[in-house]
């Protein structure tokens, strides 16, 4: 070839090969390989949407085998839609699991991240378009030809299944908000409303609720701090909280200065309980207020289900209907003949109640007499009554509340054993109360709730009971599983003279609170960091000082200042100096109190399983030297325990890890013996 020839080649050639590549006429295609960690093909796997906010691989291969891509939809959702629709080749799965994620795209656009108090929850639109998103996750899950089991392992189900669950809780939120709204105008909180097109309809029979829910809650919108663990069971339907009015509370009479003002309302409360007497009331109580409630926030599973028996049905359908199940007492369903297991949160409702309780504050006014106490104690459930659950019972300790359980409260709703077999019950009351009167109340509100929700004791749950106390909560759980006889009557009789009128006048009000028995059908109790004896700590300079801080309330002042003056013109004592006065929970914990001393005798109920959970502050000393910084290792040692871990930790052993897998253990032990209820 002469250099002319080659050089007209060379000037050719390009842009021949040009247009034969555009005219696709080569059939090659360029392929080169790009290195991709491994790190980086998981993320890039698992991406969807709601992680991210762009569409997940899977709906792109989806697109593009449609002649579609991401872009487009974002233009022209309808176009899309429809092309999707339309295209015969993609098969159901692919067409379904797209549609649902590209409605949550959608979905996400028109609802606003932030609201003003006063705006509606969301537009119709939105709502219009979360409720398409839950349709077609619901329909791809259900009507798609496999059955969710088959498609167990796959990454996409799972994505698809996320889809419905947050659609389902965007929904079941807007949902609530316009029935609450028609109930407080006046019409049916269960009436179907209507939004667009759609009839949406909601079913909460199952959660056997009191009173219209204040609030919905999502549980993933909320997490909490001083709560380690986050406790929740994966599966369909959208995880919940439905927050209820607190309970009304026994607000005290304070100590108010100035002796007339307590001559005068202790009159008044002797009036009370004299009346109470001549009505024959076991204990004197405001009847208007219960001494036990559910706890106001409960956690509920929620599911959106799309009227219809077909595919075809489904589609078509603009009748929904939002079910609620408590997670802790449905674990699963059969739906379109598929045996589906329920998402859960144990944790969220638990940590939301806490954190609007204000226990925290109106603990420590109760203790020291202010206002906005409380007066009596209050028993509250943890999870709604459950007849087939053992009842675990806590007690908190001096100037502490629920709150103090916080970690093994949750742990112990967060283990799915132990959930099963057990329901927790938690007391909250005054503790500047003398011992042997918070004993008798505690006992009373005990046994009036479990009258209340098992009248005639025939339930899994009224047998076998486990009793936990902390501190002054410990000796509470001690007297209640222990027997008095006449140990601490005789011991009072011992230093008084009393007759007649007088002796009468104190065993009216007294003898109730010094005599009892064991509460029965407990199994075991585990007392944690119990000054059982008392503690010398109490009876120091600093325990005097908080002694005289320390306010009883007006109504104990009445009711018993004139047994305490009876008591006093009976004294005994050579020099007769000594002034009886009604004792507060500060002079009961001191290691030379008669009543504690004299406690710390009363036997145990035969064959009750009891173990001791103790803190050791200083690992240097010897075990039998040691404290906790308030309560020695002598006093809360119990000879007889089948069990005694020592902790090294301060006085609130009860929220470190070691004591909570302690309690755990002995509460797995005990199913092991006592036996296990199959549940549903």
């Amino acid at each position: 070839m002469t250099p002319m020839i080659l050089f007209r080649w060379q000037r050719v050639l390009p842009a021949l090969l040009a247009a034969f590549l555009l005219l696709g006429g080569s059939g090659c295609a360029m392929v080169t390989v790009k290195q991709v960690a491994s790190s980086d093909y998981l993320i890039n796997k698992r991406a969807d949407v709601l992680n991210t906010g762009k569409l997940s691989p899977a709906s792109r291969e989806t697109l593009s085998a449609a002649g579609l891509d991401e872009s487009q939809c974002e233009k022209d959702f309808l176009v899309c839609r429809s092309t999707l629709l339309m295209t015969d080749d993609l098969n159901v799965e692919q067409r379904l699991s797209t549609l649902s994620e590209l409605w949550v795209k959608a979905a996400l656009a028109l609802t606003p991240k932030k609201q003003a108090a006063n705006e509606p929850p969301m537009s119709d639109a939105a709502l219009d378009a979360w409720l398409e998103a839950a349709r077609y996750g619901y329909a791809y899950l259900f009507y798609s030809g496999r059955s969710p089991s088959d498609r167990a392992f796959e990454d996409r189900q799972t994505q698809v299944r996320d889809y419905y669950n947050y659609a389902a809780e965007k929904a079941a939120v807007v949902l609530f908000a316009r029935a609450r709204a028609a109930a407080l105008a006046g019409e049916d909180y269960t009436k179907p409303v209507s939004a667009g097109s759609w009839t949406l309809a909601s079913d909460f029979q199952r959660l056997s609720l009191k009173s219209i829910p204040k609030q919905l809650v999502p549980a993933g919108t909320v997490s909490f701090v001083g709560m380690r663990s986050t406790y929740r069971r994966d599966g369909f339907g959208a995880e919940l909280v439905m927050v209820m009015d607190p309970p009304k509370l026994v607000v005290p009479a304070v100590a108010a200065e100035g002796a007339k003002a307590e001559t005068a309302q202790a009159q008044a409360t002797k009036d009370e309980q004299e009346e109470g007497v001549r009505r024959g009331r076991r204990h004197q109580h405001d009847d208007s207020v219960p001494e036990y409630s559910e706890m106001s926030s409960i956690n509920v599973t929620a599911l959106l289900r799309f009227e219809g028996n077909t595919l075809e049905d489904v589609m078509r359908t603009r009748q929904v209907l939002l079910d609620g199940y408590s997670p802790e007492a449905t674990e699963r369903i059969t739906l379109h003949g598929e045996e589906v297991p329920l998402a859960g949160n144990f944790t969220a409702a638990y940590g939301l109640w806490l954190a609007q309780s204000g226990f925290a504050t109106q603990s420590l006014r109760t203790l020291f007499g202010m206002s906005e106490g409380i007066g009596e104690p209050h028993i509250y459930l943890m999870q709604p009554w459950d007849p087939n659950r053992r009842i675990i019972f806590m007690l908190h300790g001096l100037g502490s509340s629920p709150e103090a359980w916080v970690n093994l409260a949750n742990e112990i709703m967060g283990d799915p054993e132990l959930r099963q077999q057990f329901q927790v019950w938690q007391v909250y009351y005054p503790t500047n109360a003398p011992i042997a009167l918070n004993r008798y109340e505690i006992a009373n509100a005990f046994n009036d709730t479990l009258q209340h929700f098992d009248p005639n004791g025939s339930t899994r749950a009224s047998k076998d009971m486990v009793y936990i106390g902390h501190s002054m909560g410990g000796v509470l759980a001690r007297l209640l599983v222990s027997d008095s006889g006449d140990v601490l009557w005789n011991d009072l009789l011992a230093n008084y003279n009393l007759k007649g009128e007088r002796l009468k006048r104190v065993q009216s009000k007294l003898g109730p609170l010094l005599h009892f028995k064991a509460e029965p059908n407990v199994e075991r109790a585990i007392f944690i960091a119990a000054p059982h004896q008392g503690t010398d700590i109490a009876g120091n300079k600093v325990g005097r000082l908080i002694g005289r801080l320390v306010r009883l309330p007006l109504t104990i002042l009445g009711k018993f200042e004139d047994v305490f003056l009876a008591l006093a013109q009976a004294e005994q004592q050579a020099d007769g100096t000594a002034k009886p006065k009604i004792p507060n929970s500060i002079d009961n914990l001191k290691a030379s109190d008669p009543f504690v001393k004299a406690a710390a005798q009363l036997p145990i109920t035969p064959g009750l399983k009891y173990h001791s959970i103790i803190a050791q502050r200083k690992p240097e000393l010897p075990v039998e030297k040691s404290d906790d910084g308030l309560v020695p290792y002598w006093s809360s040692h119990l000879p007889g325990a089948l069990s005694e871990k020592v902790i090294i930790s301060g006085h609130s052993v009860q929220e470190t890890p070691q004591a909570v897998l302690e309690v755990r253990r002995i509460l797995h032990q005990d199913i092991d013996e006592v036996g296990t209820v199959a549940r549903p």
